[in-house]
């Protein structure tokens, strides 16, 4: 899913965006409600009115920024940005230090002013070496706000119902960290809750790959199967791979963008820096597998945009953009295509003959 984060995937227009095979995209519940505010959004009829786009969006509940901009940022003269009870998070705006609330129920009703198709339960995101036992506390202060978030979530959904709005599918959020015991504790109360989706947080964040397929191999044979797998934040092409080899249906990240912005492009062989030297002549293209080949990996030269990157001509950072997020989308459409015709491992084995090694 391309990230919309402040309701906007950045470097790309929403046409741009479906052009290149979007079928659903993440906007950022925190950042809508800092600016312009969710009841600004909530006058124009909810974010697909105010976007104008006809695809289904997915919000998440804001606590990653909550916590990682509030526990993981500090600025000078200000306290620690966020603080957790039992009843909410209180946190400081990154922006300006104002103070705010934010807690399970508020959540929900954020969310459900956006209108997203998909929303997030709101959970405490525990910083990554945190200790077994005060992961466990905030695994299961987490669950108590899944629940308490599913009771919000049911109670708008009557509203919805009277105002003849279409349904939000709420998912709960697995936690904890990189402790097997507490991710299958967590899968199995998540999955006893029978949301729409389930959700796997707090992965991709800082620990290595190996934890991160670890922790997946674990939960894979646990999950539910007749509900969607969404693994939060990730978005390099390996991991699209070995997560989809796992079970997982849902993926989001920024990745793709930003390291586009920075001048560095996804290929079938691993990430290439554009404005090096040795591209200044260069009339190839991105390489690419054949079937894989992107709008921008088929027109334009390395030459070009090693040009555009190094002068600063925002086209560059735009055309990087769009094609690592088309490179992902395709490896997201030759997998399913894979699935259904029973190939996947043969698709997963193409993708590793060529693409580096961790």
């Amino acid at each position: 899913m391309p990230v919309g984060t402040r309701s906007a995937v950045k470097w790309a227009t929403i046409d741009q965006v479906k052009e290149i095979g979007s079928e659903i995209m993440l906007v950022n519940n925190y950042h809508s409600y800092l600016r312009p505010g969710c009841e600004v959004i909530e006058s124009f009829g909810g974010l697909h009115r105010f976007m104008d786009v006809d695809l289904p969006i997915l919000t998440d509940s804001g606590g990653f920024q909550v916590f990682s901009l509030g526990l993981g940022m500090q600025t000078p003269g200000w306290e620690k940005l966020a603080k957790v009870t039992e009843e909410w998070v209180h946190f400081r705006s990154y922006l300006d230090g104002s103070k705010h609330f934010f807690t399970p129920e508020s959540v929900m009703d954020m969310q459900y002013a956006l209108g997203g198709d998909i929303i997030m339960a709101f959970d405490e995101c525990a910083p990554g070496g945190s200790s077994h036992d005060y992961a466990r506390q905030a695994m299961e202060r987490t669950h108590r706000w899944a629940k308490r978030s599913q009771e919000q979530w049911k109670s708008n959904e009557e509203k919805r119902k009277e105002k003849w709005l279409y349904p939000q599918a709420l998912f709960g959020i697995i936690q904890w960290v990189v402790f097997d015991d507490l991710r299958r504790e967590s899968c199995e109360y998540i999955a006893s809750l029978d949301l729409p989706g389930i959700a796997i947080g707090w992965l991709s964040v800082g620990e290595s790959k190996d934890d991160m397929y670890r922790i997946l191999d674990v939960l894979a044979p646990i999950l539910p199967p007749n509900k969607p797998h969404y693994l939060m934040g990730v978005g390099t092409p390996e991991d699209l791979v070995e997560g989809i080899a796992r079970g997982i249906d849902m993926m989001d990240c920024v990745l793709p963008t930003r390291i586009g912005r920075h001048g560095e492009a996804f290929s079938s062989y691993g990430n290439i820096k554009i404005g090096w030297e040795k591209y200044k002549f260069s009339q190839d293209k991105i390489p690419m597998l054949p079937g894989y080949e992107t709008q921008v990996s088929r027109r334009y030269s390395l030459g070009y945009l090693r040009h555009l990157v190094n002068v600063g001509e925002a086209t560059g950072w735009v055309l990087l953009s769009l094609h690592n997020l088309e490179y992902l989308l395709l490896i997201a459409k030759k997998s399913r295509q894979a699935i259904l015709a029973g190939k996947f491992e043969e698709f997963r084995a193409e993708f590793w003959s060529v693409y580096p090694k961790r």
